[in-house]
């Protein structure tokens, strides 16, 4: 058995081909086993993968509105390889990223409820709230994922309400 450190994982492009396999498999574990809230526990998956990357790798010092969509298309592509449009709506406060190859859904499921790329919107928003610490220059909350692979839809589109802070 091989024994790879978190940091080797990382650097593997085999992470994701397994995670994008395991997910679905104990979202119907849960299912059969009348677990609850399988969204939340996903969204929980997301933030606490953010909170161990971010200990090896964070691509800025600081986000905030200007910067934002830069950000988190540059996570995207690190982490999940994957080139996404990011929209931002200043006007209803809302970040809409479009990804056309999310690798948590790369294959449409009808017995599944809940997009794996909830797991990704959680990391996305953890991982911007960690890279800012303390100085809540911008927060991004997860709303909805509005259209997903894994539901037959031709791309993922997620959706974040975030608010501006303070240093």
């Amino acid at each position: 058995m091989m024994n790879l450190t978190r940091e080797d994982l990382i650097q593997s492009d085999a992470t994701m081909n397994q995670m994008r396999n395991m997910v679905y498999y104990l979202e119907r574990f849960m299912k059969i086993n009348d677990v609850s809230e399988i969204r939340e526990k996903l969204r929980r998956m997301g933030r606490n993968i953010a909170r161990t990357y971010v200990n090896y790798w964070k691509p800025i010092d600081f986000v905030n509105l200007t910067n934002v969509r830069d950000v988190i298309t540059t996570i995207y592509k690190k982490i999940l390889n994957s080139t996404v449009l990011v929209e931002l709506d200043e006007i209803e406060k809302v970040v809409r990223v479009k990804d056309n190859d999310c690798s948590l859904c790369k294959y449409p499921f009808n017995d599944i409820e809940v997009a794996g790329c909830e797991i990704i919107a959680a990391m996305i928003s953890e991982f911007i709230s960690l890279i800012n610490k303390e100085k809540s220059l911008i927060i991004l909350q997860p709303i909805d994922i509005h259209e997903s692979r894994t539901f037959g839809n031709k791309f993922c589109l997620h959706s974040f309400k975030y608010s501006e802070g303070g240093a």
